[in-house]
């Protein structure tokens, strides 16, 4: 079963523009690694790509935007499950390197992932108080 993913958040504030230079080339971390479904391709004003997972969806542009300046938050279930799920999926890192953070919203258990295209993803399971 697949880890849920309750929440996305655009670091830039938009989750469904994430900038990349090359979308095809993009595509496969999402869909084999990250468990996305590709749910609809556009060409105007710009090659893109809304991708899916449960309840949450992405997207992917190529806009001409920085990806090594974006990324996208999500709040998900259980941290460790998500890291489990990538690593089935041919993930190449060994060791999850969780962390705790608190911000305004409360204590989170969190890893990070830095896609191939750049992008970096927060991914963060909310803690008890």
């Amino acid at each position: 079963m697949k880890a849920v993913f309750k929440n996305a958040w655009g670091y830039q504030g938009d989750a469904m523009n994430l900038p990349v230079a090359n979308l095809e080339a993009s595509l496969p971390f999402y869909t084999d690694i990250m468990g996305f479904d590709v749910v609809s391709h556009g060409d105007s004003p710009h090659r893109s790509a809304v991708l899916e997972r449960p309840d949450i969806q992405i997207g992917l542009a190529e806009n001409g935007g920085d990806p090594e300046q974006d990324g996208c938050a999500f709040e998900v279930d259980n941290v460790e499950a998500v890291f489990a799920e990538f690593k089935a999926n041919g993930f190449d890192r060994d060791v999850p390197e969780f962390k705790t953070e608190r911000n305004k919203n409360g204590t989170w258990k969190v890893f990070y992932v830095v896609a191939p295209d750049g992008l970096c993803y927060w991914l963060g399971e909310k803690q008890a108080p």
